[in-house]
């Protein structure tokens, strides 16, 4: 049986190990993706902080001042109305409109959404590019990084091959915890998760693979199913909806007639922000068809879920009552475990040691890959075969005596 799953263990490794060492560095780059992309586009997301702020300080957008940003786009023929307008979360940071994506022609097409970065204090647009489109130039860097993580730069087919990969990461921990399973005794335990000195590359790197293989299991378990979760959630719903019921999730539609007047982008915050006082308004989805609500995305003090949060508040887009509110601080039993899935992924639940701990993971899968492949062709490569012959000193034996014919 063990024998079973050691091939079961090499054959997935083999198969999906340059994806997977793909997968985890491009992982250990979004651990710190927005100070790298701010970083490398200063020009392009950062802008001088208001007078009496200091640059990085925490900056709540007043409502009017997001509804002008929105209508000095939508006055401009260059640019109109967006799908969802972005908001700077510390002084210093912009305004970032996105523009709803063609559709694309085949599901090996990635989608590209326009984004254009406008300054709080001017309305002047600083800048735009195109994301979702491969590239390596400064403001193309990260945005590929991060499609290359999550598409594979192969839009709903790429996803598919990350879910997949995610449940081969799965079976790969799984198979090699059984695998590297010793026997119960403490010399051997110890043995089973150390590397010790001395001995071959082979020897070491077969002991690196193993003690390594330990020490990360549990948290490659819980980034390969958080992983699959995010690609394709169909495939883990049902197994968290048998342990504990999700709360239903589809879309909401307005409760006002289509043909009542329609409140503006800052009726729309205000509504949200009153429901949830003590929330930072990160993002909000604009209505592009007249049944659809405002959608208004917040952050609470103590989400774990940093940057925008996780809280949602959909505002009737004629009335400006609340529809819906998802408050991943009151969310419990399933809803809990899906409000958690990427703030655990990404480490940020953990703060910044989570954020290391999850750049450091992702250069395992490159480790386990380059030790394996090390011992795989050490165990493949046949020892030569040779001639035995006699030794020198052995005396040689006389032949034997011709039997004589009769």
């Amino acid at each position: 049986m063990k024998t079973l799953i050691r091939t079961i263990h090499l054959w997935a490794g083999l198969i999906f190990g340059s994806i997977l060492v793909l997968q985890g560095l491009t992982g250990s780059l979004l651990a710190w993706h927005h100070e790298l992309d701010a970083g490398l586009n200063p020009g392009l997301l950062r802008t001088a902080p208001p007078a009496g702020m200091a640059a990085g300080a925490p900056f709540h957008a007043e409502p009017r001042l997001a509804a002008a940003v929105l209508e000095s786009l939508v006055r401009d023929p260059d640019y109109g109305r967006p799908d969802t307008l972005f908001f700077p979360e510390t002084a210093g940071e912009v305004f970032v409109a996105w523009y709803r994506p063609a559709k694309p022609a085949s599901s090996w097409e990635q989608g590209v959404t326009r984004q254009v970065m406008v300054d709080p204090a001017s309305l002047r647009v600083l800048g735009e590019r195109n994301y979702g489109e491969f590239g390596l130039s400064r403001p193309l860097l990260m945005p590929t990084v991060f499609h290359l993580h999550r598409y594979l730069i192969a839009g709903e087919t790429g996803k598919l091959v990350i879910a997949v990969q995610g449940v081969a990461l799965f079976l790969l921990t799984l198979t090699g915890i059984v695998v590297w399973w010793p026997k119960l005794t403490p010399a051997a335990f110890w043995h089973a998760i150390t590397v010790r000195r001395g001995g071959n590359l082979t020897k070491f790197s077969f002991q690196l693979h193993r003690a390594a293989g330990f020490w990360t299991a549990i948290p490659l378990l819980v980034l390969s199913v958080t992983g699959v979760y995010f690609n394709k959630p169909d495939w883990v719903k049902p197994v968290i909806n048998a342990v504990s019921p999700l709360s239903a999730s589809g879309k909401v539609a307005n409760a006002s007639p289509q043909g009542a007047p329609r409140i503006g982008l800052d009726a729309a915050v205000a509504a949200a922000q009153a429901r949830v006082p003590q929330g930072r308004v990160s993002r909000v989805g604009i209505p592009a068809k007249p049944e659809l609500p405002f959608e208004v995305r917040l952050r609470q003090p103590g989400e774990l879920r940093q940057g925008p949060g996780a809280t949602r508040v959909s505002i009737d887009a004629g009335s400006g009552a609340v529809l819906r509110v998802i408050d991943p601080l009151a969310a419990r039993g399933g809803d809990w475990l899906v409000s958690t899935a990427f703030p655990v992924h990404s480490g940020e639940a953990f703060g910044l040691a989570g954020r290391v701990l999850v750049c450091l993971l992702g250069l395992a899968p490159l480790g386990f890959f380059v030790t394996g492949l090390v011992v795989y062709f050490k165990l493949r490569r046949k020892p030569a075969t040779r001639k035995a012959r006699p030794k020198a000193d052995a005396p040689l034996r006389p032949a034997p005596a011709p039997v004589p014919a009769d």
